[in-house]
Parts: structure tokens; C-alpha cells; sequence
């Protein structure tokens, strides 16, 4: 049932990264660890803007929606390379495969959109510091929140309908390492010239490229303010404000237009998933690490916790002595 004309396949195999062993244990030794640090750097990132009430801003607010973002898509991709290594079984249902494109499609989409709102919340923060509070306010935020995660779920619907309906397959053995859009549509034989026209309207035009669109506005907006303010010190500062969010954004959309934007006959889905555990992996560490490392705010958050867990440690040693 491996190869030839697949009509009515009810799993797919997942090749993986690699099929020689010695490679399969250093992968999955590097995955263990970059998904370790990936949940301990937004679980830390969503507790400090939870926990800390110098945090409680709307660009941390947002942040903390990206953290979970990038949890849940890790948790999607990359699961399936840790049970396969453990368990052995590489199988995974249709249905389970297509419910799992159908979510990281949507939190891909999510993504973006959380990216263009902090955009504009950088662009009020610095083009119009005075009616900053005014303008974000908590019910703005919530808005804007709610429709990046509504609308990412609304767009990979068709997406998801679409798959339920492909019934031919010249093969159920997918070479990657988690089910994604690209690979099941090399797989099958039925006509995807919808998934084509969607993802190109829908995916590059809507959700791709017009967040994309709306974060560069607002950045042509905050560099025209900032080249106006006349100290250079005011400039590094109002700069350093967005350095993080900027940084973040530069690394999702080059890691996407690797993976995903090139014509699908030069696709060659060997190398294209090298670009996708690059997406899936290293960018969500990315978000915690640069925000951790380039944010004095967060930097400070991360004291304030340490000081008041050591507080509270000698204050109960004090009670028990």
C-alpha cells in the first residue's frame, strides 16, 4: 500500500528528517532540546506579562498571545518526531493529518496578524507617545486579539474541506516530518488546482501579504518619526522600542518565503523541510530569546521574580527557625 495508486489510503507514513538511524537520534536529541527551551521560554515570556503589573501593557499583552501561538505550533510540528522516535509508529490517520495542517495553517495566520497589531501598537507607542493609553486601550486590544485568532481559524476552513474531499493518492508516504499543506499535495492524484488558487489568493495575498503590508506601513510611519526627533539619544531609545518586535517579524517572514514561496514544481520536499523545522523550531525560540535578551523590561521582570521568589524562600526559612 506504500507506493503506486493510493485511492482509498487511510493513514500516511512520515519519513521524518531522515531515515539512517545515527542521523534520527541526533535529531531527536536537538528537537527534545529546542522544544524544551521553546516551552520554557514562552511559558516564562506568558507568566512574566501574567504575573508582573509593569507588563500589563498592550504590546506584552500581545506578546503573551504570540507565546501561545508558538507553543501550540511547536507542540503541532513537532510532536510527531518525538512520538515516532519513542513509540516506533510513524503512521498517522488522514484525519488526524489534515485536522493537524488545518491548525498550524491557522496559527501561521495568527501569527502574522498578532505581528502587524504589535506593529501598530509600536507605531502609536512612538508617533503618538500622548494618546498611547487612549488609543490601546484594554478593549481595543481584546479586539484586535480576538480577530487575529478568529480570522487565522476562518481562513484554513476551506483548506481543511478541501482535504476531506481528496480520495486519490500515488503514495501514502510523505516525505516530512509532520503532515504540512505542501508534501500531502505532492501525494495526491485528485486535482488540487483549488488548494493552488486559495493558497495564492487567500494565503499569500490575505493573510500573508497584507499583514506584511500593514506592519511595513506602520514601521515607514515610526522611522519617518524617529529620523525627526533630533537627539540621538532619543532616537537610539524610540529605535530600541521596536528593535525586538522588528527582529521577530524579519525572522517569520524570511523563514516563510523560503519554505513556501517558490513555484511548487521546483519544490523539492527534501530541502523544503529543512526550511520548515527551521520555521516550526528556531523561530518560536526566537520570540522568548529575543525579547528576554533585547527588552530591559522583560530583563527587569525576570529580577523582580527571582528577588521575590528568594524574598519569600529566606522569609520562610526565617519562620521555620
Amino acid at each position: 500500500m506504500d507506493h503506486g495508486n493510493v485511492s482509498t489510503t487511510t493513514y500516511f507514513i512520515i519519513i521524518g528528517i531522515s531515515e539512517k538511524p545515527l542521523l534520527q537520534y541526533f535529531v531527536f536529541l536537538l528537537v527534545v532540546l529546542i522544544y524544551l527551551l521553546t516551552l520554557g521560554g514562552n511559558i516564562t515570556i506568558f507568566l512574566l506579562v501574567c504575573l508582573d503589573h509593569h507588563l500589563h501593557t498592550p504590546m506584552y499583552f500581545f506578546l503573551a498571545n504570540l507565546s501561545i501561538m508558538d507553543i501550540s505550533c511547536s507542540t503541532i510540528s513537532l510532536h510527531r518526531i518525538l512520538i515516532s522516535f519513542i513509540s516506533g509508529d510513524n503512521t498517522v490517520s488522514v484525519v488526524e493529518c489534515f485536522v493537524q495542517i488545518f491548525l498550524f495553517l491557522s496559527l501561521t495566520c495568527d501569527e502574522l496578524l498578532v505581528l502587524a497589531a504589535m506593529g501598530y501598537d509600536r507605531y502609536v507607542a512612538i508617533c503618538n507617545p500622548l494618546h498611547y493609553y487612549l488609543v490601546m486601550d484594554s478593549k481595543l486590544c481584546a479586539i484586535l486579539a480576538s480577530l487575529c485568532w478568529v480570522f487565522g481559524l476562518l481562513e484554513s476552513i476551506p483548506i481543511l474541506m478541501g482535504l476531506l474531499k481528496l480520495t486519490c493518492y500515488d503514495s501514502n508516504r510523505m516525505d516530512h516530518f509532520f503532515c504540512d499543506i505542501v508534501p500531502v499535495l505532492k501525494l495526491s492524484c485528485s486535482d488540487t488546482s483549488f488548494f493552488h488558487f486559495y493558497i495564492f489568493t487567500v494565503g499569500v495575498l490575505i493573510c500573508g501579504f497584507t499583514p506584511f503590508v500593514l506592519t511595513f506601513i506602520s514601521y515607514i510611519f515610526i522611522i519617518s518619526t524617529i529620523l525627526s526627533i533630533r537627539s540621538s539619544s532619543g532616537r537610539r531609545k524610540a529605535f530600541y522600542t521596536c528593535s525586538s518586535h522588528l527582529t521577530v517579524v524579519l525572522c517569520l517572514y524570511a523563514s516563510l518565503v523560503f519554505q513556501y514561496l517558490r513555484p511548487t514544481s521546483s519544490i523539492n520536499l527534501g530541502s523544503n523541510k529543512y526550511f520548515s523545522l527551521f520555521n516550526t523550531a528556531a523561530v518560536p525560540i526566537l520570540n522568548p530569546l529575543i525579547y528576554s535578551l533585547k527588552n530591559q523590561d522583560v530583563k527587569a521582570a525576570i529580577r523582580r521574580r527571582i528577588k521575590f521568589s528568594t524574598d519569600e524562600n529566606t522569609e520562610a526559612t526565617k519562620i521555620r527557625t
